[in-house]
C-alpha cells in the first residue's frame, strides 16, 4: 500500500499562546506564500492535510512536542467512515457482522473500536469523513453498496436490527443502576435465560446484593448476565475479561459463545488474545495511529487474523503497521538461580471479619525473580500482597518486615488535580530524570507524552500505565504489582511485561505480579505462586515453583488444556472434548 506523510497535532499538548507559533512561521508552504498549511482556528492549531507534505520542520520547531509526522494510507481515500472534527480522529472501513458467528476486533486502544460499536449499534450516524456534513443513513448505505456491510446498515436504519451492548466501563454501572442485582437481572430477562446465566457465572449468591456494593469482577459478571438475558439480533461485547480471573474468563467465554446462532450475531472486542482466539469465528485487525486514524482490515479466520496482528504486516493492504513482530516463547525461568535472597517468609495466616482466611505456606524469592501470583478472584492474592506491603496484619505467624516494598494496588486512584509529572516526581523522585528509567519504563509505557496532563484527564489505560511507572520508579527491594493488564491493549501489556523484567533484572531486585492474562504471565514470570481453596472462604498460598510445573497445575485447576501456534508460539486453548484436548488430558500435559 502506498502511503503519504502528513503532520498531526496533539491538542492536549499544543499551546499556541505560549510558543510563538514557530511551526507556522517555518512551514515551507507558508513561507513561500502559498495557502496556509498551518493556521489558527478559534484558538486551535489546524493542519490542512491536503497541503501538508510531511517535511517535519514544524515537528522540530514545536517546544511542546505536540506535532508529529504520520503515514496515512492514501489508497483508502473514499473509504472514510467517520471523522471527529477538523484534524480529528478518522475511521476507515467497518467490520462485517455475520449471522450466527462471533466476529472479533483486535487492535490497540484509541484505534476506533468504540466508534465502530457506536456506529453498528445505531447510536452514531457516521459523517463519511466530512465533519461538516449532516448525518444521513441513505448516504452511508450508498457508500457501502455491494458489500455485506451495506445489507446490515440498511436493516439497522430500517429498525430491523435490535442491538444489545455490554459496555467496557462496567465500573460506571452503579451510577446508572439502582437496587439489587436481582432487581436488575429480572427486569432485563427477556429470553427466560436468566437461570442459565446465573449458574454459569456463579451469581446466585449475589442476587440480594446492591449493585453499588459490587466489586469490579462482580459488576462484569452481572453486566454479562444482563446482556445474555436480553433478546437481540446483535450482541456487542466490549472487553468482557476486565476484572475477571482465568476461571471466570472461561465461564464468560462459554456464555458469550452461546449468544451466536440462527438469527443472532456477536461482535467482540477483547485484548486477551487467548479468549479472543477461543471465541471468535472471524477476526478484523485494526491498525493505524491511535488518536489519529484507524483502519479496519478485511475479515480473516481467527488464527490467521490474530497471527497477522502479532506479525504486524497486513497482506491485504500491503502495509506494515508495526516495526517488530510479536512472538511467544516458552515461559522464561531457566538458568542458574541467583544466590542473593530478597525475601524469605515463614507460614502465616490472615483473617477477615467476614470469615475469609488466607493461609500462607513459607517460601523464598531470589534477586532477579518475577513471581506470578495466580488463582481465582477472592482467594487471597491481593491480601498476600497487602500483607507483604504491611497494610494488613497476620492473625498467626509473622509477615516479613524490614523490607523496602513498592506497591501498585489493584484499583488505581490518582489525585485528579495533580499532573502526571507532579505525581511521578512525588512517587518516584529522582528516578524520573534517570536515563535507564526514562528509556525502559517511561518511554516504553508511553508515559512521556502524558507528563503535562492532569490525572483527571487520563483514561483507565493511561492511569494504569502511570501507576505501574510510579511503582517501578520507587527504590525498593520487592515490587508488588497487582493486576497491571487491566484496561491495557495487547502491545501495552507486553510493554509492561518488559518494563517489569528490565527493572527487576537491572536493579537485581524481585517482583510479585498478580495477573490473570496467560500471555502476560508467560512473558513476565520466572516463577509461579499458586493460590488454591474456596473463594471468599479460605485460601492457601503455596510456595513459588517453576513456571512449567506451576502453570500445568493451574490449568488443571481451571480445567483447560493449551497448545502452541506453530507460527507465533502463542498459547491457544483447546476446545473441550477435542482430540488435542483429550490427548493432553490423558498425558497430564495441560500446559504445552
Amino acid at each position: 500500500m502506498g502511503r503519504r506523510r502528513i503532520a498531526v497535532v496533539d491538542r492536549d499538548r499544543c499551546n499556541p499562546r505560549k510558543c510563538g507559533l514557530e511551526c507556522v512561521k517555518y512551514c515551507p508552504k507558508v513561507r513561500s506564500g502559498e495557502k496556509e498549511t498551518i493556521r489558527l482556528d478559534d484558538g486551535l492549531l489546524v493542519i490542512d492535510e491536503d497541503l501538508c507534505v510531511g517535511c517535519g520542520i514544524c515537528v522540530r520547531m514545536c517546544p511542546f512536542s505536540a506535532l508529529s509526522i504520520v503515514n496515512l494510507p492514501a489508497p483508502l481515500e473514499g473509504q472514510e467512515v467517520h471523522r471527529y472534527g477538523v484534524n480529528g480522529f478518522i475511521l476507515y472501513r467497518l467490520p462485517v457482522v455475520r449471522e450466527g458467528k462471533v466476529v472479533g476486533l483486535v487492535g490497540p486502544n484509541g484505534i476506533g473500536k468504540t466508534t465502530i460499536l457506536r456506529i453498528l449499534s445505531g447510536e452514531l450516524v457516521p459523517n463519511l469523513g466530512d465533519p461538516g456534513r449532516g448525518a444521513d443513513w441513505d448516504d452511508v448505505i450508498e457508500r457501502f453498496r455491494g458489500t455485506e456491510v451495506q445489507a446490515y446498515l440498511r436493516r439497522l436504519a430500517d429498525g430491523e436490527v435490535r442491538v444489545v451492548v455490554k459496555p467496557e466501563r462496567v465500573d460506571l454501572m452503579p451510577r446508572a443502576v439502582r437496587g439489587t442485582v436481582r432487581d436488575l437481572l429480572e427486569r432485563v430477562d427477556e429470553r427466560g435465560s436468566l437461570d442459565e446465566a446465573l449458574d454459569l457465572l456463579e451469581l446466585r449468591r449475589l442476587l440480594d446484593r446492591r449493585v453499588r456494593n459490587l466489586s469490579g469482577g462482580e459488576l462484569q459478571r452481572v453486566a454479562l448476565a444482563a446482556a445474555y438475558s436480553r433478546d437481540a439480533s446483535v450482541y456487542m461485547i466490549d472487553e468482557p475479561c476486565n476484572y475477571l480471573d482465568v476461571y471466570q474468563r472461561m465461564r464468560a467465554a462459554r456464555l458469550i459463545s452461546g449468544l451466536s446462532g440462527p438469527g443472532r450475531s456477536v461482535l467482540l472486542v477483547e485484548h486477551d488474545l487467548t479468549v479472543l482466539d477461543y471465541l471468535s469465528d472471524y477476526v478484523h485487525v485494526l491498525y493505524g495511529r491511535p488518536g489519529v486514524y484507524g483502519v479496519v482490515s478485511l475479515p480473516h479466520g481467527r488464527r490467521e487474523g490474530i497471527n497477522i496482528f502479532l506479525d504486524g504486516y497486513l497482506p491485504d493492504d500491503n502495509v506494515r503497521f508495526r516495526e517488530e513482530s510479536i512472538t511467544f516463547a516458552r515461559a522464561p525461568g531457566g538458568g542458574e538461580p541467583s544466590q542473593e535472597e530478597i525475601l524469605r517468609y515463614g507460614d502465616f495466616s490472615v483473617e477477615y471479619d467476614g470469615g475469609f482466611r488466607l493461609e500462607v505456606r513459607g517460601g523464598a524469592i531470589m534477586a532477579g525473580e518475577v513471581v506470578a501470583a495466580m488463582g481465582p478472584n477472592g482467594i487471597g492474592k491481593t491480601t498476600f500482597v497487602r500483607a507483604l506491603a504491611g497494610e494488613v496484619k497476620p492473625a498467626e505467624g509473622e509477615a516479613p518486615g524490614g523490607l523496602k516494598v513498592s506497591h501498585k494496588p489493584q484499583y488505581v486512584e490518582l489525585d485528579p488535580d495533580e499532573t502526571v509529572m507532579g505525581y511521578l516526581r512525588r512517587e518516584a523522585g529522582v528516578a524520573v530524570t534517570d536515563a535507564f528509567f526514562r528509556a525502559e519504563v517511561l518511554k516504553r509505557l508511553g508515559v512521556e507524552g502524558l507528563m503535562d496532563r492532569y490525572c483527571s484527564e487520563l483514561s483507565g489505560g493511561e492511569m494504569q500505565r502511570v501507576a505501574v511507572a510510579a511503582a517501578l520508579g520507587r527504590e525498593a527491594d520487592l515490587y508488588l504489582i497487582d493486576e497491571p493488564s487491566a484496561f491495557l491493549d495487547v502491545e501495552m501489556r507486553l510493554a509492561v511485561s518488559k518494563a517489569i523484567r528490565r527493572v527487576v533484572g537491572g536493579r537485581e531486585k524481585a517482583a510479585i505480579v498478580v495477573e490473570h492474562d496467560l500471555l502476560l504471565v508467560e512473558a513476565t514470570a520466572t516463577k509461579v505462586m499458586l493460590f488454591r481453596g474456596e473463594p471468599g472462604v479460605r485460601g492457601v498460598a503455596l510456595p513459588p515453583e517453576a513456571v512449567e510445573e506451576g502453570l500445568n497445575k493451574f490449568l488443571m485447576d481451571v480445567g483447560i488444556t493449551i497448545r502452541r501456534d506453530p507460527e507465533t508460539g502463542r498459547p491457544r486453548v483447546n476446545k473441550p472434548g477435542s482430540r488435542l484436548d483429550q490427548e493432553a488430558r490423558a498425558a497430564g500435559r495441560y500446559y504445552a
